[in-house]
């Protein structure tokens, strides 16, 4: 089989590599449909992060279909068409059971070891073993119009992740909200927003496809400037004082900063951006103003039940921030795209 692997900055390859095989009674195998770039996989790629593993395997968001499954799997079945989040979870720890399966006590991340020790396969790959998989797979109750494949891609990781983001900063019906990143995870959290009863979102945005999707998915306006110039927008907007919740949906130290001056006195801001280095919360500020900050790695495994329905009956598209489709093989050039704001996101198909 082929997958992707990284072997540096800016060093993305397609390679052979071996087939995956069961190491476990409760391992699946999947046959990958379709994958994609995230955000946080720009991170390695650019070299703000050290690529620990040269050669390693890419890639945590994809679905597919089980192949094989293990002695031990008793809910995922050979056929079923699965979604995979990105962290791998029992589903039956007490953290998964409290609702935060991204702190599983037996998780692990594609790419790395399991919990027996032997290495991951990466989702950017035309097979992936899947450890633990009746606890992380979950399975749609029939095979999906292909349509609708890029849709339930994004419950792998980039809605679950924006949902989290408004979940976290106590988004519900008539909450004003502001929106820091204009990526596919911003972009999902507006949507996001929307679906939990928003009465206004605005979105911080600099470029038109961005900002005209963002308005499809619900923002009723686009803040273009940024740093204080852009909080004094956002103040404006929302009575002088700024919205109830801000989404930081970006990693760095200026979004960070961005959200936290954003949010009103008593505010939230809920954040899920994948920490690049720098962002560290201004103390002072937070005890004067009383805002409030929440968030991390989101549970999406937690989170796929209650959002399947509606992608499942067409209610929301989600998968509209998918704007470049390209063949698995190309992946290099879905990094790069992504890498220069070319794409929001790239999906990949085998």
């Amino acid at each position: 089989m082929h997958a992707t692997t990284i072997y540096g900055e800016r060093d993305i390859r397609f390679e052979e590599v071996p087939d995956p095989v069961l190491s476990s009674g409760r391992d699946a195998v999947v046959r990958v449909v379709a994958a994609c770039v995230c955000g946080s996989d720009l991170w390695s790629y650019r070299g703000i992060q050290r690529v620990a593993h040269p050669g390693g395997r890419m890639g945590h968001e994809f679905v597919g279909v089980v192949e094989q499954v293990g002695a031990e799997v008793a809910r995922i079945r050979v056929g079923d068409f699965v979604v995979a989040p990105f962290i791998i979870c029992d589903m039956t720890c007490i953290n998964c059971r409290n609702g935060f399966s991204s702190s599983c006590l037996h998780s692990a991340w594609w790419g790395g070891p399991d919990a027996d020790g032997v290495l991951i396969d990466g989702g950017q790959g035309e097979f992936v073993r899947v450890p633990e998989a009746d606890g992380t797979l979950f399975a749609t109750p029939s095979y999906p119009a292909d349509d609708l494949v890029p849709s339930l891609l994004t419950l792998s990781d980039v809605f679950g992740t924006g949902h989290h983001a408004a979940v976290s900063a106590g988004v519900g019906p008539g909450s004003t909200v502001a929106v820091v990143g204009d990526g596919a995870v911003g972009l999902s959290g507006v949507l996001a927003a929307k679906r939990l009863g928003a009465s206004r979102i605005a979105l911080f945005s600099r470029h038109s496809d961005r900002q005209a999707l963002g308005r499809e998915f619900g923002a009723t306006e686009v803040i273009e400037s940024r740093g204080d110039e852009g909080i004094r927008a956002a103040k404006d907007l929302f009575d002088g004082i700024g919205p109830d919740a801000v989404l930081e949906c970006v990693g760095t130290a200026e979004s960070m900063a961005q959200a936290v001056g954003t949010a009103r006195p008593g505010g939230q801001v809920g954040y899920v951006g994948a920490p690049a280095g720098g962002a560290e919360l201004p103390i002072r500020r937070l005890f004067r103003t009383n805002v409030g900050v929440r968030g991390g790695a989101a549970p999406v495994r937690n989170y796929i039940e209650e959002l399947f329905a509606d992608v499942w009956e067409r209610r929301i598209d989600p998968g509209r921030v998918f704007d470049l489709e390209l063949p698995l093989s190309r992946v290099a050039e879905g990094y790069a795209a992504m890498d220069e704001r070319r794409a929001i996101k790239a999906l990949l198909r085998p």
